[in-house]
């Protein structure tokens, strides 16, 4: 049986290309049939923003990246609740899609729930 594995996303979209990064590995360990997670967690939340100006910034929108993890079997999302209230985030583009939100102690628990986590 395959390890599973929690990725942390804690990048904005716009700080460079690890936030597009991470969707990508995300995405690629959901076609092979990885037990995966993926966590957004400090300003890694911005990328479920609704409004995200990515043209202003010359990054690419990763709105599609987003909606596309659960037709990759990537069913396993959390957002950090604190993390979205510190930004003003009150909605996001994976309500609809599973998006799980996280207390800080409930963090601790999904984090031994996984046999590996990487924090990008």
């Amino acid at each position: 049986m395959a390890k599973s594995l929690l990725i942390i996303s804690r990048q904005s979209p716009w700080s460079g290309p690890s936030a597009r990064e991470v969707l990508d590995i995300v995405l690629a360990g959901g076609a092979f049939d990885l037990p995966i997670g993926l966590l957004f967690l400090d300003d890694g939340v911005f990328q479920l923003s609704p409004e995200q100006k990515s043209a202003a910034v010359q990054q690419k929108d990763l709105t599609a990246n987003l909606q596309a993890l659960t037709m990759f079997g990537v069913e396993e999302l959390y957002a950090c609740e604190q993390s979205l209230k510190e930004r003003a985030i009150a909605t996001t583009n994976l309500d609809g899609e599973g998006l799980q939100r996280q207390s800080s102690g409930e963090i601790a628990a999904l984090i031994d729930r996984y046999d590996q986590v990487i924090t990008i």
